[in-house]
């Protein structure tokens, strides 16, 4: 009888709900309130490993921005000062491996690039096992928040204030949602993995 660790069947790649997944960010708006947005065009996949590490890459394009009009202030956001859309397109994250902890939650250290700029951040949130929909799909998620401040990707912009203080933040808060499926092959070689496994500890 091997002494061989159970292997998890939920085990390799998981990619995500689009419909069902979310980017968002939140910053100081005139030293009031937060000012909140989405990009709904996201790529992401986790691939779980067998020793339970998780690692995450993804993708948002930036036209993607739920900041539709008017027109000035959607431009002046995807220009030059902000985003820079025309040259830089896409938002990239990618994770080094993370373990879950008992209570579900996370902590991700990984690298954020916006503006052909990587910076180190650290995401913190929970992850949920995979659980089967009525429709035979496994699906687990991932809720990822972490604060950056935008002035190291090159967004300095800002407007004074007649009372002091600046129209704008700098920290952004993004926060992420993922819903997540399991790949039909990376299924079926998890439960071939975890029949193994069960016969050879039998």
């Amino acid at each position: 009888m091997s002494a061989s660790a159970t292997v998890s069947p939920f085990t390799g790649t998981y990619c995500v709900d689009r419909d069902h997944s979310s980017v968002a960010f939140a910053l100081r708006h005139m030293g009031v309130a937060a000012f909140r947005g989405c990009f709904s065009d996201v790529q992401a996949s986790v691939v779980v490993a067998d020793d339970g590490s998780l690692s995450l890459s993804g993708s948002a394009r930036v036209l993607s921005i739920s900041i539709v009009s008017p027109p000035e202030f959607r431009n002046h956001v995807l220009g030059a000062d902000f985003l820079d859309a025309a040259r830089h397109p896409v938002i990239v994250f990618g994770s080094d491996p993370a373990f879950v902890g008992e209570d579900g939650s996370i902590a991700v250290d990984g690298q954020l690039t916006s503006r052909n700029v990587t910076r180190a951040v650290v995401a913190t949130g929970s992850w949920s096992a995979a659980v089967e929909d009525p429709y035979g799909n496994m699906r687990a998620a991932v809720q990822l928040t972490t604060t950056v401040d935008r002035r190291d990707y090159g967004m300095t912009w800002n407007a004074p204030l007649p009372s002091g203080g600046d129209a704008l933040g700098t920290q952004v808060t993004i926060t992420v949602d993922l819903e997540l499926v399991v790949e039909r092959v990376s299924r079926a070689l998890g439960a071939a993995r975890f029949e193994l496994a069960h016969q050879e500890n039998r």
